[in-house]
């Protein structure tokens, strides 16, 4: 559900960038320094640049490694990106809502845990973000049934014989 609510989002905001933490990495997020066609230095901005004056969504974030997390601090304290380029110091503007949605450390959320020890992230990074919302899905095999069903619905799947050669199919 919640890359499903990023994806949404990516759709419904003008100026949104999604990308995912598994394949992201510290230059990916915020800027890489290569070289133009006539061979000169240049900045390229990663996901939460190109984000400026939107919404960056990282959707895995706990697949992210750890020490690219890192560089976000600034990015997301600043509101810019800092590199040094041919000797020069260069910002970019990075003023995004920063969205990202993680997995539990243990695929399930566990009521007796904390908070700290379900999100398995270092705590820099966490006291960067405003918000955290918790988004749980409590095992009721009656209520994901009617789900299902409603589901299958929308597909036009509704008779018992249509669902079973449906899910026969897959």
């Amino acid at each position: 559900a919640k890359s499903q609510f990023l994806k949404y989002i990516e759709q419904t905001f003008p100026r949104a960038v999604y990308t995912t933490g598994k394949g992201a990495s510290a230059v990916g997020l915020t800027a890489a320094v290569t070289r133009n066609e006539h061979g000169d230095f240049c900045l390229e901005g990663g996901a939460m640049v190109l984000a400026d004056d939107g919404i960056c969504l990282i959707d895995e974030f706990d697949k992210m490694n750890k020490d690219d997390m890192g560089i976000m601090h600034e990015v997301m304290e600043q509101g810019k990106v800092s590199r040094s380029v041919s000797g020069k110091n260069v910002s970019l503007p990075a003023m995004a809502v920063t969205l990202a949605a993680a997995n539990p450390r243990f695929g399930n959320y566990d009521d007796g845990l904390t908070l700290m020890e379900n999100i398995d992230l270092p705590t820099p990074i966490l006291t960067r973000f405003d918000l955290i919302f918790l988004i749980k899905d409590k095992v009721d095999g009656i209520m994901d049934e009617k789900k299902a069903d409603k589901v299958l619905e929308d597909f036009g799947i509704g008779s018992e014989e249509e669902k079973e050669t449906y899910m026969n199919k897959k």
